[in-house]
């Protein structure tokens, strides 16, 4: 591909690495049969070691000026289908073929939108396999925290109670261009068949989760007030007076279902 003129307001920094290009691609393990979508393919680093594999590779890419040179590129592979089109507002489930199959999504995401993609993509966990993103360090170290860690916040929980998830490998400013001002990682997620804890309703689930978190430093009793009271924060075995950040998915889950109960939902 020619080379292309890298956009701050669509943070791109594409990896140059051919070694750990190959370490996503064997983390991925990608089988010929498979569907596969990649979000911001960029200048194609992911992108051919992909076609050398699957039967199918969806392209979600934003960029105006990408989308010439990767259709001169690829366009004579039936594997691949390009849209141009915005990751953050894209239906998913419209690449699904059959109920019975299931995408398995890549991408390097850009650090300006990588929450609210994460989130928008949670919607369409029961259409997914599989995840595999290379992202700012600080957000994996936040996707994969446990409860009493620092990390440990909304995005935690919103996408452990969705999928198990895995920190699978760093990657230095170094292996992009350009460089970027902070370190990378890899994480692998892998939404449930079954969740292990289950709320009634993953609305209030969500509703509950933003409000405990609204505040970092408060308590439960303040960030909830309005919400649940001390009696019934404790009647689900948390201390009013705990953060949010020391409560684990399954005290979040009983606390959601006592509030959507205490509606008459």
């Amino acid at each position: 591909m020619a080379k292309h003129q890298h956009k701050k307001r669509f943070g791109q920094n594409f990896l140059n690495n051919d070694r750990i290009i190959q370490q996503i691609i064997g983390a991925i393990a990608p089988k010929a049969d498979q569907h596969l979508v990649e979000i911001g393919p960029g200048e194609a680093a992911l992108t051919t070691p992909l076609l050398d594999i699957v039967k199918k590779l969806d392209i979600i890419e934003i960029d105006n000026d990408l989308i010439e040179p990767l259709t001169q590129r690829f366009s004579q592979n039936p594997a691949f289908h390009l849209h141009h089109t915005d990751a953050l507002l894209f239906d998913y489930s419209q690449l699904m073929e059959e109920e019975s199959s299931c995408l398995r999504i890549v991408g390097n995401l850009p650090y300006n939108i990588s929450s609210p993609l994460l989130f928008h993509l949670l919607k369409y966990a029961h259409n997914i396999q599989d995840m595999h993103f290379m992202l700012q360090k600080e957000v994996v170290e936040r996707i994969t925290a446990e409860p009493g860690v620092k990390a440990y916040g909304r995005l935690s929980v919103m996408i452990q109670y969705t999928c198990e998830t895995e920190y699978l490998l760093t990657v230095g400013p170094e292996n992009f261009t350009p460089p970027p001002k902070v370190e990378s990682a890899i994480v692998r997620l892998r939404p449930f068949q079954t969740r292990p804890f289950q709320a009634i309703d993953d609305n209030d689930f969500a509703k509950l989760v933003k409000q405990a978190f609204s505040q970092k430093r408060k308590t439960l009793r303040n960030n909830l007030k309005g919400i649940l009271n001390d009696e019934q924060i404790e009647a689900c075995g948390l201390d009013p007076s705990v953060r949010a950040e020391r409560v684990p998915i399954e005290a979040f889950v009983a606390l959601a279902n006592l509030y959507h109960k205490e509606q008459g939902k």
